[in-house]
């Protein structure tokens, strides 16, 4: 049995193509790092949708301090710690 030496060479060929491809792939930019990097952009566009949501709040109640006046009384009032004529605050600590 005599091998031909292209074919002999065609083998090395291959070995070393199958023995690159699974060193590459198992290696530090391999399938895990891939399937981690995929992980982490699931992550951040959760994250991006939950702060989405938190600006659009937040703009829906600017634009109601903005429009309505009422609104705009009881923040100022809850903020600066007022009371109107006759009212009595009651400021509880819940510290503890």
């Amino acid at each position: 049995m005599k091998i031909s030496i292209g074919k002999a060479a065609y083998t090395l060929i291959v070995l070393c193509g199958i023995l690159y491809a699974f060193v590459a792939l198992r290696g530090p930019n391999g399938i895990q790092s891939l399937m981690d990097k995929r992980k982490a952009v699931a992550e951040f566009d959760a994250q991006n949708e939950q702060l989405r949501r938190d600006i659009a709040l937040k703009q829906a109640r600017i634009q109601r301090l903005q429009d309505d006046p009422r609104e705009q009384e009881i923040e100022i009032r809850q903020r600066l710690k007022l009371a109107a004529p006759g009212e009595k605050i009651f400021i509880l600590d819940e510290k503890k």
